[in-house]
């Protein structure tokens, strides 16, 4: 695309250089990807500014490059050197902008739902696409744990990833003949302008409890940025939400699309009720003007009948035919760490992605539910570094509360000393049933060695990662494949 075509639809601040002479075959925030097409953009990190390579991206004979901060280098450099200079007031947001417009609108050419909330987004955004995809559209999926062009996997790093590659997922999608597609929207991507100026014909509100302190500091600033993705809904489109969680009123209250409720509440449109569940999946039913479903899932937990429900209501109100939902519901694939059950004789170990309090809490009343007091429970967990620390004492807490032994080790220590971490965790501990054991694989190895031969594991806080970050440098860790090792191992 010329540059001066471009930016005709975009605003701008300045523009320093001949924009007409200029072809954009890319956009990156990544001074490593930057080529002599490249429309580079210079981000303001919590860790690392963008602005401070632009001189080297001038010397890769970037095309242009989009800062906000006018003096970090001289206009001269740029002229210079060919480069044009473009003055925006904010470089995230227009990052959205430009991509937006580069990629050709692409969330205009296909029906755009966003899933929201602390927990249970992924396992929704893969009930959502199933359904969808079981009723003859061909859908695809943006995630935490992987991208979907249909049936196409393509690799991710972020629960949702920046405004640029949102974009190019979505015209590849459109291209690839994709008529849906499944977004989870984190209050990071809302706040940081991610998922600005995309056209989101629906969304759906799973619950809130307390995550990512350390960024938001207040739970009122958490609130607010995921009540910015029901903001963007229009009037013709739907909001799905969860009536059970006491939160939900304040999320949409703005909004003037269509609301639907789920949940257990006697008023609500989709009426939960009779949820069991075992090691080997779920069923509940879902009363719906004076129908009556029953939905079976092999999704484990309480928390997945939710899941399902808020998938089925995106169906039904979408015109999706009943059977077709159910069906949809009934086929889903397990979901990659979430409450996955691996067995070997009678011992059982669940591999969970419960890294918050309240997280870690549903995961064994689920456990509990499950083994109805007839078998040991035990639990692995550490907490990740350089995130909310007020967490910490309090998973020590629940875990120690809440299980016949619990395995304190190391999870992303990141930047942190790992035992300083899981000093804070034993804080909260006050019974004496825990050991200390930094090395996750060992502890791993530990609990399944020492356990019961019909006892039930939680593997906690990594799920699907397959990797350990330790001081920058991201080790390959899977904490399935580390359990089927040893339950190999044990049963032998």
């Amino acid at each position: 695309m010329n540059l001066a075509e471009l930016l005709n639809k975009v605003s701008v601040i300045q523009v320093v250089g001949r924009a007409e002479a200029k072809e954009i075959d890319n956009i990156s925030i990544d001074s490593r990807n930057v080529n002599k097409n490249s429309l580079f953009f210079a981000i303001e990190g919590f860790k690392v500014d963008g602005h401070k390579y632009i001189p080297d991206v001038i010397n890769q004979n970037a095309a242009a490059v989009v800062l906000q901060n006018n003096t970090a280098v001289p206009d001269q450099i740029f002229t210079a050197n060919n480069c044009v200079k473009i003055l925006v007031e904010d470089s995230r947001k227009s990052l959205a902008g430009f991509s937006n417009v580069f990629y050709g609108e692409p969330s205009n050419k296909i029906f755009l739902i966003g899933v929201t909330g602390t927990k249970g987004k992924t396992t929704t955004a893969f009930y959502v696409k199933n359904v969808f995809q079981s009723a003859g559209f061909k859908t695809g999926l943006i995630g935490t744990i992987a991208n979907f062009i249909g049936n196409r996997e393509v690799k991710t790093m972020l629960t949702t990833p920046q405004s640029n590659e949102i974009n190019s997922l979505l015209s590849q999608m459109v291209n690839e003949g994709c008529t849906h597609c499944v977004v989870e929207v984190s209050s990071h991507a809302l706040r940081l302008n991610r998922v600005d100026y995309l056209n989101f014909g629906s969304a759906i509100f799973t619950n809130i409890t307390s995550d990512h302190m350390d960024y938001h500091k207040t739970s009122e600033h958490y609130l607010n940025s995921k009540k910015i993705l029901f903001d963007m809904i229009p009037s013709s489109g739907k909001i799905i939400f969860n009536a059970d969680d006491p939160n939900a009123e304040k999320l949409i209250k703005d909004s003037n699309a269509k609301k639907y409720s789920y949940g257990t509440l006697q008023n609500t449109e989709f009426k939960i009720s009779d949820i069991e569940f075992t090691l080997d999946g779920t069923t509940f039913n879902l009363e719906h003007i004076n129908n009556k479903y029953n939905l079976t899932t092999s999704l484990v937990g309480h928390f997945n009948a939710y899941n399902a429900a808020a998938a089925f209501s995106a169906a039904v109100v979408y015109g999706i035919d009943v059977q077709n939902a159910l069906e949809g519901i009934k086929t889903t694939p397990q979901v990659p760490g979430r409450f996955e059950v691996i067995s070997e004789k009678n011992k059982k170990v669940i591999i969970d992605y419960s890294h918050t309090s309240d997280s870690l809490k549903q995961a064994l009343t689920a456990v509990h539910h499950i083994v109805k007091g007839n078998r040991m429970v035990y639990t692995v967990f550490g907490c990740g570094g350089d995130r909310d620390r007020t967490k910490r004492p309090e998973m020590g807490e629940i875990a120690s509360s809440m299980c016949n032994k619990v395995y304190v080790t190391s999870d992303n220590p990141r930047t942190e000393n790992p035992f300083v971490i899981i000093d804070e965790i034993v804080k909260g501990i006050k019974t004496k049933n825990f050991s200390v054991i930094e090395n996750r694989d060992e502890a791993i190895r530990n609990a399944i060695f020492e356990s019961e031969d019909d006892a039930v594991i939680l593997v906690a806080g990594k799920g699907h990662e397959n990797y350990q970050e330790i001081n920058g440098v991201r080790n390959h860790f899977s904490d399935k494949e580390i359990a089927i090792k040893y339950l190999a191992e044990w049963a032998k």
